[in-house]
């Protein structure tokens, strides 16, 4: 009986958190498992667009922290 793979599974081996053990049979459940796999193409694209985000303060926001800067004499940092 093969063991049931869940989406935590898919996103320890995409960051390498698996023992060579579990990795071996996570690769034989990707070859034979059509829905494990597209799952787990999906989680890479997922984490292809996040890596490819650009976060960015909004302007009320750095404008408080400049703020707060200012006023506990911090402003030159």
């Amino acid at each position: 009986m093969t063991k049931p793979f869940t989406p935590n599974d898919l996103v320890r081996y995409i960051y390498r958190e698996m023992t060579e053990g579990e990795q071996e049979l996570l690769m034989q459940a990707l070859h034979s498992d059509e829905s494990l796999m597209q799952e787990y193409l999906d989680l890479l694209s997922t984490i292809e667009n996040l890596n490819q985000l650009t976060l960015k303060p909004s302007e009320k926001v750095v404008k408080a922290i400049k703020s707060l800067a200012h006023s506990t004499g911090l402003q030159k940092v």
